[in-house]
């Protein structure tokens, strides 16, 4: 039972893992971007071409072999063999369509984004190394005790162990040079 709730669990952290759901997402985003591009090659490219000659790139062939003889009807090849470079150069300029789109509509603007953010960066850390960074309240705190520390050393052992000793710099105590309101010149 244990070995089924491990392997389980293992699979609930593969799932979870960030880099498979990004997988997904994209492989939907793909699949909807495809038919754009698709819809695109069919209703612009396809008619381009085909103003030269037939109006579906698929209907392009060579015969190797001949006579070649095409059903009209189901595009199948009765008679011959038959090279369909039409369907290949309707893939490709798909294929190509494709790769210009990503890359100047997600390539180019992400490495844009990036050059940006990382001379935001670079700014950021230049003025952290010129401003001195803030000490925390634990740093300060340690800096008082080990002034304190310092301050009963030199007051000698028996004031330093007693605690009652004057303080340095207090009224009445070693160091003291007067001061506003005290009464003393």
């Amino acid at each position: 039972m244990s070995e089924k709730q491990g392997v389980l669990n293992g699979f609930k952290a593969f799932l979870m893992r960030g880099n498979v759901v990004d997988l997904a997402v994209a492989v939907v985003i793909g699949a909807a971007f495809t038919k754009i591009v698709n819809s695109v090659v069919e209703g612009v490219i396809n008619p381009v071409v085909g103003s030269i000659g037939p109006k579906d790139l698929d209907r392009y062939h060579s015969c190797l072999q001949g006579p070649c003889e095409i059903d009209e009807s189901t595009g199948a090849v009765i008679n011959g063999i038959t090279i369909k470079w039409g369907t290949v150069l309707s893939a490709s300029l798909t294929f190509l369509i494709t790769a210009a789109v990503v890359y100047f509509l997600m390539i180019v603007p992400m490495n844009k984004l990036k050059k940006r953010l990382d001379a935001l960066d670079t700014e950021e850390a230049a003025e952290m190394a010129a401003t001195p960074a803030q000490k925390s309240e634990v740093e300060l705190l340690a800096e008082i005790r080990d002034t304190l520390v310092a301050l009963r050393a030199e007051q000698g052992p028996a004031a330093g162990a007693a605690g009652l000793g004057p303080q340095r710099g207090a009224p009445g105590g070693p160091g003291f040079t007067g001061g506003e309101g005290t009464g003393r010149a």
